[in-house]
């Protein structure tokens, strides 16, 4: 059956509308990053946000900062932290159910994650950070995590987490970009997080997520600790300052601090903290501008609150040296004491968990380490 031949009035009206639809196609989506797109000079550079954000009036980039004659040489990623160094309100975009502080919780395990590092997490599931009871201490499980700055990778792992937020319970995501110089945003927001959630937990381990942590030990030392007064230990770190090499993954500019000395801090890695000076961390941090590194910001804010770190020898966050070359670093009988070693892949993990629950684990004098 032929068709009736359109009349040329239609047919110009649909050529000026595929006409359109192909300009549209050519026009930015909203939510692009600031750097990466041209804009007239009267435009506002905003953050830009991932597909799952809530409606929630974006955080405009200071661009004053890039008035500054230092600033077109920098690194990309120091750039992007100082225009939006200022930005700290990021929507929830999941949380564990109220379950998880409802009873007395000893042990808060709030263990840095990256959305794609699922495979790390399984095995921390299964090893050190169960949820369980160690002489009677509840322990409990967190993943904190940004989201992907890919936004099409972001809508893979946002699936990915919300299958493990629904199975495990134990995820925290924030929607701001996951990246190491956000790493200080992600410690801010927790803290944040932690005083409205789960403010009574006795102490908090805080640490990444290749960590390998004993935290049977970490109890039985935490069990002759105060909650309700200061505590912050770990690999203490003193007598440094900033990088000044822009190639250093710790670069830090002038433009970000004219300082050349950092308080005394504790390593990323790992470390413990009670209750009372969470609470001071949380106080500081509301007042002092975010610092790219999350550890050496975590030592200011104890500074700004008259606290100090200190620190504990089975916390090794620098990893551990067997004391003879014939000896392996990895000998379980050299963790049987520790609390916390820094870099473990996840199989390592799994390993020395299993050999460290073998009730024959026999130890000589060479289990001594430095």
């Amino acid at each position: 059956m032929r068709m009736p031949r359109p009349r040329p009035g239609v047919i110009l009206v649909l050529a000026m509308a595929a006409i359109s639809l192909l300009l549209l196609s050519h026009v930015s989506p909203p939510g692009c990053p600031a750097l990466e797109r041209p804009a007239e000079p009267q435009e506002v550079a905003t953050w830009p946000p991932n597909p799952q954000r809530a409606a929630s009036a974006p955080c405009l980039a200071n661009l004053s900062v890039a008035e500054h004659p230092d600033f077109s040489v920098l690194p990309a990623h120091v750039r992007d932290f100082l225009l939006y160094r200022h930005c700290r309100d990021f929507p929830l975009l999941r949380e564990p159910p109220a379950a998880k502080c409802a009873g007395p919780v000893f042990l808060l395990l709030a263990i840095k994650s990256s959305p794609a590092n699922y495979g790390r997490r399984q095995v921390l599931r299964r090893t050190w950070a169960q949820e369980r009871q160690v002489h009677g201490a509840p322990l409990r499980r967190l993943f904190l995590v940004g989201s992907d700055r890919d936004p099409r990778e972001a809508r893979k792992f946002s699936r990915l987490l919300e299958l493990e937020a629904r199975a495990y319970g134990d995820i925290v995501q924030w929607d701001f970009h996951d990246s190491f110089f956000n790493l200080t945003l992600k410690q801010v927001l927790f803290l944040e997080w932690q005083q409205t959630r789960c403010p009574d937990a006795s102490f908090v381990l805080n640490g990444d997520d290749d960590v390998f942590a004993n935290t049977d030990n970490m109890v039985t030392y935490l069990q002759g600790q105060d909650p309700d007064r200061h505590l912050f230990v770990g690999h203490l770190i003193q007598n440094v300052g900033p990088i000044r090499l822009p190639w250093s993954k710790y670069f830090v500019p002038k433009l970000v601090t004219p300082d050349e000395s950092y308080p005394p801090y504790c390593g990323g890695g790992g470390f413990l903290l009670s209750r009372f000076t969470a609470v001071a961390l949380f106080r500081a941090a509301r007042d002092l501008p975010i610092f790219p590194i999350d550890d050496v910001f975590l030592g200011m804010c104890l500074q700004q609150q008259g606290l100090e770190p200190a620190s504990h020898d089975g916390v090794r966050t620098a990893g551990v040296r067997a004391p003879s070359p014939r000896l392996s670093s990895f000998d379980p009988c050299f963790y049987r004491g520790l609390l916390l070693v820094h870099r473990f892949l996840p199989f390592e993990t799994l390993l020395m968990w299993d050999a460290l629950s073998q009730p024959q684990l026999s130890c000589g004098k060479q289990s001594a380490v430095s």
